[in-house]
C-alpha cells in the first residue's frame, strides 16, 4: 500500500475500499492503547481534526471539568487491519492529543517524545533512529478464555518446527504487520519455552514508538484469534528469562551517524561516548519510566541475560549498554534493561534526554567492561565502580522523583501523574499478601 498523505487520499481510500470503520488511537501516559472509533461517514471529520472525546475518562489526563479534548490524526499513519474481514474493513489512525483551544496537550506521550526530539534537532541532529527488539510470550488459554501460564512448547532459542507451536502464530504476525508496512528484519523463538521475539527495521523515533504499539496489537489479536494468550509482562514466569525489549539507538547529523568516528580504536565518535555517559549518568532515574512495573524488577536480576548493573562494552551481554559490532552507518548503541511494558514514547524520550544531556555537558563513560559482571562477587563490582539499577518500582520512583533532567523531559503534568499511578500500584502491591507468603507462613507460624 503507497503511503497516503493527503487528507483527500484517506476519504478516497475509505470510500473505494468499503471500509466502515475507522479507529483514531492514542496512548495514555502508562502506554495504554486507547482508541475513538467513528465510521465511514466521519471521515472527513476526522481529517480535519474536528473529533473530540473525553478526557477525563483517561487515566492522567485531565480533570472531569476540563475534559473536551481534540484528536489530530497523523495521516502518514493511516492503515488498513489486515486481521479484519474483507467485508466492512477496519482502518487506523495515530493521533496526537490537542487542547480546545489548538495547543498540544502536555499530558500527551506523543507530545513528550516530539519536544525531546525537537531538542534534538536544536542541537543539530536531524535523526533520532531506533530499533526495538520486544519479546512476548505466548500462553494457551482454559476452557473459558483466560491465559494460563501453559506454553505447549518445548523449544529453545531459534528452535524451529514441531517444538515450536506458537511459530504459525507468529508467522501469522510477521505477515500482517508486513501487510501494515512493517519491515520485519527477524523472528525467532527466545530462550524461554513460550517465548518470542520478533525484530523490525529501526526507525526515526516517533515512527518506532507508533510502530510498537501497533506491533502490540497486533500480537495481543493474531494469538487471540487462534486460541493463545500473547502477554509483554516482563517476568510472567519464576525461574526462566523474561520478556526484555532492547532499545538500539543512533543520532545523525547531516545524513551521517553521528556515533561513528573510523579514526576511534572502537569506531565510536566523541558524541557517541558521551551518549553513553548521558545514559548511565541517569539510566536509574529512567527506570520507573522504561521498567514501570512491579513486576519489571523480578526480570532485573542477575542470571536470566537481563542486565542489572551500570556499565557498558562493546560486546559484553552482561553489560547494561552493549555496542552492536557493525560500524559505518549502522553504529548504534544498544541499552537493554527496557521492558515491552513501558510506555514507548515516553521511554524513547527519557533516553533521548539523557543522552543528549550527555553531549551538552561532554560527559565521559567510565571505563568499559569487557568481564562477565554477574561472576563478579560485591567487592570487585564496588572496585570497578559498578552500581545497580534499582531494585524495586518502589527505589526507581523514588529515583525519578530525584532526577531533575528525567522529570522535566516529561514535564510537570506527565511526571505528577505517573509517579501518583506508581505509588498507588506500588501501594497495592507492598499491602496485598501473596501466594508466595501464604506458601512460606500459613504452616509454619
Amino acid at each position: 500500500m503507497t503511503h497516503l498523505h493527503t487528507k483527500e487520499d484517506i476519504i478516497r481510500i475509505v470510500k473505494e475500499e468499503d471500509i466502515e470503520f475507522i479507529r483514531l488511537q492514542f496512548t495514555d501516559i502508562f502506554g495504554m492503547l486507547k482508541n475513538v472509533a467513528i465510521t465511514a461517514s466521519q471521515i472527513e471529520k476526522a481529517v480535519n481534526n474536528q473529533c473530540m472525546f473525553d478526557g477525563s475518562s483517561i487515566d492522567g489526563f485531565v480533570r472531569i471539568d476540563e475534559s473536551d479534548q481534540y484528536l489530530y490524526p497523523d495521516l502518514k499513519s493511516f492503515r488498513v487491519f489486515p486481521w479484519r474481514p474483507g467485508h466492512g474493513k477496519v482502518a487506523r489512525l495515530i493521533c496526537d492529543v490537542y487542547n480546545t483551544d489548538g495547543t498540544p496537550f502536555v499530558g500527551d506521550p506523543r507530545g513528550v517524545l516530539k519536544r525531546v526530539i525537537q531538542k534534538a534537532k536544536d542541537m543539530g541532529f536531524d535523526t533520532f533512529n531506533v530499533g526495538p527488539e520486544a519479546e512476548f510470550f505466548l500462553f494457551q488459554t482454559d476452557d473459558e478464555g483466560k491465559p494460563t501460564t501453559k506454553t505447549n512448547d518445548e523449544a529453545g532459542y531459534f528452535d524451529l518446527g514441531p517444538l515450536d507451536h506458537g511459530e504459525s502464530t507468529r508467522r501469522e504476525i510477521c505477515m500482517a504487520l508486513e501487510q501494515m508496512d512493517f519491515e520485519i528484519e527477524a523472528s525467532h523463538h527466545e530462550c524461554a519455552e513460550g517465548q518470542h521475539e520478533i525484530d523490525f527495521k529501526y526507525a526515526e523515533a516517533l515512527h518506532a514508538a507508533d510502530n510498537i504499539m501497533t506491533f502490540k496489537l497486533a500480537v495481543k489479536t493474531l494469538a487471540q484469534k487462534n486460541g493463545l494468550h500473547a502477554t509483554f509482562m516482563p517476568k510472567p514466569i519464576f525461574g526462566v528469562a523474561g520478556s526484555g525489549m532492547h532499545t538500539n539507538m543512533s543520532l545523525f547529523r547531516n545524513g551521517k551517524n553521528a556515533f561513528y568516528d573510523p579514526n576511534d580504536a572502537r569506531g565510536l565518535s566523541k558524541e557517541a561516548y558521551s551518549f553513553i555517559a548521558g545514559l548511565l549518568h541517569h539510566v536509574k532515574g529512567m527506570a520507573a519510566i522504561t521498567n514501570p512495573l512491579v513486576n519489571s524488577y523480578k526480570r532485573l536480576v542477575p542470571g536470566y541475560e537481563a542486565p542489572c548493573y551500570l556499565a557498558w562494552s562493546a560486546s559484553n551481554r552482561s553489560a547494561l549498554i552493549r555496542i552492536p559490532a557493525s560500524r559505518g552507518q549502522s553504529t548504534r548503541v544498544e541499552l537493554r534493561s527496557p521492558d515491552p511494558s513501558c510506555n514507548p514514547y515516553l521511554a524513547f524520550a527519557v533516553c533521548l534526554a539523557a543522552g543528549l544531556d550527555g553531549i551538552e555537558k561532554g560527559m565521559t563513560p567510565p571505563d568499559e567492561i569487557t568481564e562477565n559482571i554477574y561472576a563478579m562477587d560485591d567487592a570487585t563490582r564496588k572496585a570497578h565502580g559498578i552500581e545497580g539499577l534499582p531494585g524495586s518500582l518502589e527505589e526507581a520512583i523514588h529515583a525519578l522523583e530525584a532526577d531533575q533532567l528525567i522529570m522535566d523531559a516529561l514535564g510537570e503534568h506527565v511526571a505528577a501523574n505517573y509517579i501518583e499511578g506508581k505509588w498507588k500500584e506500588w501501594e497495592e502491591y507492598r499491602t496485598r499478601v501473596s501466594s508466595w507468603e501464604r506458601e512460606k507462613y500459613i504452616i509454619n507460624y
